[in-house]
C-alpha cells in the first residue's frame, strides 16, 4: 500500500479548521474518506486526524515517527512447532474515570467523552510517552506503566466501574509466535470506533465474543437483561492488531500503522501483510462489569454496545516486556501476570513474587 505523505493530514487540519469555523460541519475521518455518518449515528467523538500538537507530536500533524524506524523486515511465513497458548496477561485495575483522550485528543481535557482509565495512574489528556514512562501503575507488574482505557459504562446515570484486576493478553495474532517482538516504547493506537455501526461492530476483525451475560454470547449490543445471580456480570472481549507498519507510533486516524494478520495463500497460518511486516504482541481487552438484571438503562458513554472501543499507550519498561515476550509468547507458553505456566511449572517464572524482574 502507498503512504500519504504528511502533506494530507495538514490539509485535512486545515479543512477541519475551516468548517469548524464557518459551522459547515464535519470533516470526514481519514479512514471512510468522503462517506457521511451512518443512519442513526450516536453521539461522541470519532478517531479523527488530530488538531492539536502534543509533547509527542510537536507539528500536530498527527505524525509520530518512531526512532529507529523498523525496516528491511519482511513479515514471517515459517511455522513453528505448534502451541496451542502463546501468552501473558498483563492483570490491571481501575485508575480513574475522565472525560480526556491523550491518543484522539492529545492536550484538551474534557473534550472526550467518559473513559475508564486502566494501568498508570497519572493518564490523563497531557500524557505522552515520557510522562507515563517509569511512573505509578495499578497494573501487577511495577514495570507495565502503559495506560488502558475505554468508554465508561452506566446505569442510567450511576457509573459502573470493573472491580479488580481486568485481564488484558499479550499474545501471538500470528502462526509463527516466534516471529513476535515487543512493542516499540510510545507506539499507541485505538481498537475499534465509538461511530461504528452495529454491522460494522459484529464484523470489526477484533470482535471475539461481543457482549455476554450467564449463558448469552456474542450479543452485538448489550443484551436488555442478565440472570440476577451474584456469579453474572457483563462481559466483552476485543482483540486489537498486531502487525505494525515498522515506522509510526503513531498516525493521524490512530489506526493506520496498525493492521491485522492475513491469511498466508493456501494455508490455514496467519501472517503479517506486507505492509505491516513487523509482529508485535496482540492485545485483548477481557473486561468484566459488575451489572445484571435488568440492563435497560446500561449503556455505554460514547452510545450503544456497538460503540465499544478501547485505547491502548505503551508504556512497559523495555526490559521486562522483553523478557515477558521472549519467556511466554515466543516460548510458546500459557503464562500469568508474572510469566509463570501452570502446565510448565519446571520452566519457572520471569519475574518474583513482586511482579518484579529478579
Amino acid at each position: 500500500m502507498r503512504w500519504r505523505s504528511k502533506k494530507l493530514p495538514a490539509l485535512l487540519l486545515g479543512s477541519a479548521l475551516v468548517a469548524s469555523v464557518l459551522g459547515l460541519g464535519t470533516v470526514a475521518t481519514a479512514t471512510d474518506p468522503g462517506s457521511p455518518a451512518p443512519a442513526g449515528a450516536h453521539t461522541g467523538h470519532t478517531t479523527a486526524v488530530s488538531t492539536q500538537a502534543s509533547g509527542d507530536d510537536p507539528d500536530g500533524d498527527g505524525y509520530i515517527p518512531a526512532v529507529p524506524q523498523v525496516t528491511g523486515v519482511t513479515p514471517s511465513t515459517h511455522t513453528p512447532p505448534p502451541r496451542y497458548h502463546k501468552e501473558f496477561q498483563a492483570n490491571c485495575s481501575v485508575t480513574h474515570t475522565a472525560p480526556d483522550d491523550p491518543i484522539v485528543y492529545p492536550g484538551q481535557p474534557g473534550t472526550s467523552h467518559d473513559h475508564t482509565f486502566m494501568g498508570n495512574t497519572s493518564t490523563d489528556a497531557h500524557s505522552t510517552t515520557s510522562s507515563l514512562h517509569g511512573g505509578d501503575t495499578k497494573c501487577l507488574a511495577p514495570a507495565d506503566g502503559s495506560a488502558y482505557w475505554m468508554p465508561s459504562l452506566y446505569d442510567g446515570d450511576r457509573k459502573i466501574l470493573p472491580v479488580g484486576p481486568q485481564v488484558i493478553y499479550y499474545k501471538a495474532g500470528v502462526t509463527d509466535y516466534t516471529s513476535v517482538r515487543p512493542f516499540p516504547k510510545g507506539l499507541r493506537f485505538v481498537v475499534g470506533d465509538p461511530m461504528q455501526t452495529a454491522d460494522e461492530f459484529r464484523r470489526h476483525r477484533g470482535f471475539v465474543e461481543g457482549w455476554e451475560c450467564g449463558d448469552s454470547f456474542f450479543n452485538v449490543d448489550i443484551p436488555a437483561s442478565c440472570p440476577s445471580r451474584p456469579d453474572v456480570q457483563l462481559n466483552i472481549r476485543m482483540q486489537a492488531p498486531s502487525c505494525w507498519d515498522g515506522k509510526y507510533l503513531d498516525t493521524p486516524d490512530h489506526k493506520s500503522h496498525m493492521a491485522y494478520p492475513v491469511v498466508k495463500p493456501g494455508t490455514n497460518d496467519n501472517m503479517c501483510p506486507a505492509s505491516h511486516p513487523v509482529a508485535l504482541p496482540m492485545i485483548e481487552f477481557k473486561m468484566a462489569f459488575p451489572v445484571n438484571g435488568d440492563m435497560s438503562r446500561v449503556r455505554l458513554a460514547s452510545g450503544r454496545g456497538y460503540s465499544f472501543h478501547y485505547d491502548f499507550f505503551n508504556a512497559w519498561e523495555e526490559r521486562t516486556l522483553k523478557a515477558l515476550v521472549d519467556h511466554c509468547i515466543v516460548g510458546g507458553f500459557q503464562c500469568d501476570a508474572r510469566g509463570y505456566d501452570l502446565y510448565h511449572p519446571e520452566r519457572g517464572s520471569v519475574l518474583n513474587a513482586d511482579y518484579r524482574l529478579p
